[in-house]
């Protein structure tokens, strides 16, 4: 019989939440802005999941340094005023959450979004209150993949690794958590490729699969 899990450590966006609209919508503004054709929604869900910064870049393949810089505050400005016009929850993710609190399971964010700009998506949706910690891209040196994120949340819990799982939509979630001895859950409906999230330790494709999982028994 293994442990029971404790802590329950979910990415944000394509996992939580889906910002892919939002996201585009910030995308567009930045290239139009700097005089650039707009890309599809689809172009953009390839993008996303390696914070901000890297978003942009690879939006804006070949741009010099300078219109780097540009592309980021204009994104970011854009992204923080725009957080949450057509972004919500995935279907069942509230009442999964829920679910889980009334199991008195601790939950928390680790996500490849700055913390502020995780706070203020989370803020909008009236959805900070179920999370005792969020970590984001800037709160420590390194970001997912690395497991640095997933082993200061293990600190700071107190939760040993096999009393964990990480949740997350793509290969940096299922990295993080592989690397940090955690227990990882693969969500198909997110942003990542199905081939990214094939070595999770479980595959859902809903979050009522998700609640249904041997581990939550």
């Amino acid at each position: 019989m293994p442990p029971a899990i404790d802590l329950l450590i979910f990415d944000l966006d394509g996992t939580l939440i889906d910002s892919l609209d939002d996201l585009t919508a910030a995308v567009n503004h930045m290239l139009s802005a700097l005089g650039r054709e707009r890309l599809t929604r689809n172009a953009v869900r390839t993008m996303v999941g390696q914070g901000a910064r890297r978003l942009v870049e690879r939006a804006m393949p070949c741009a010099a340094p300078a219109e780097i810089e540009r592309g980021l505050e204009l994104f970011l400005g854009y992204n923080r005023e725009h957080i949450a016009v057509r972004t919500a929850f995935y279907p069942g993710a509230l009442e999964a959450l829920a679910r889980f609190r009334a199991q008195g399971k601790r939950m928390a964010v680790i996500s490849n979004k700055n913390v502020d700009l995780c706070r203020c998506v989370l803020g909008a949706l009236g959805a900070e209150h179920w999370f005792e910690e969020i970590v984001g891209a800037d709160s420590l040196p390194a970001r997912k993949p690395s497991p640095e994120p997933v082993l200061k949340l293990l600190t700071d819990f107190g939760v040993p690794r096999e009393r964990a799982v990480i949740i997350g939509d793509s290969i940096n979630d299922v990295a993080a958590g592989k690397g940090a001895g955690v227990t990882t859950v693969g969500c198909t409906w997110g942003y990542g490729e199905l081939s990214e999230i094939a070595d999770a330790d479980y595959l859902v494709d809903s979050y009522d699969a998700l609640v249904a999982l041997s581990l939550f028994s």
